[in-house]
């Protein structure tokens, strides 16, 4: 789809630091994590929610989720992951995507209000990529 910048970012028309590619699937780094490591998987095919997933697509889809979730573990010394989905409402980008977030104990995320981070510069950013993609 033209306009989706997820679809730009698996054309490699928009810069992501990708974590995960597969032919079904790509995982980038979220621009505006949670916290760093914040990764967003998404099916190639634009599929704007998870009503619209197929049944081909719906294993290796959560079949990766649970790989970056065990990954986020080890790749950034987390003891643990919150995984979640929008649709629709709070889906700030129509294009179906699985946040995988690195979590620890004490680490102020509360609910489903989720303060967001930045990483320090493109660099940073680069270096959190590679930490993951190592472990995957």
């Amino acid at each position: 789809m033209a306009d989706c910048l997820f679809c730009s970012i698996i054309a490699g028309t928009t810069p992501a630091h990708i974590v995960l590619d597969t032919p079904e699937l790509v995982g980038f780094l979220d621009i505006r994590p949670v916290f760093k490591g914040h990764t967003l998987i998404v099916p190639r095919e634009h599929v704007p929610t998870m009503v619209e997933l197929t049944d081909e697509l719906t294993v290796p889809l959560f079949g990766a989720a649970r790989q970056v979730a065990a990954a986020v573990r080890k790749a950034y010394d987390a003891q643990g992951s919150f995984v979640a989905v929008n649709n629709v409402v709070s889906q700030s980008v129509p294009h179906l995507h699985v946040h995988v977030v690195p979590r620890t104990k004490g680490d102020g995320l509360r609910g489903f209000f989720w303060p967001r981070t930045k990483y320090a510069d493109d660099a940073e950013a680069a270096e959190y990529a590679a930490k993951l993609r190592d472990v995957l």
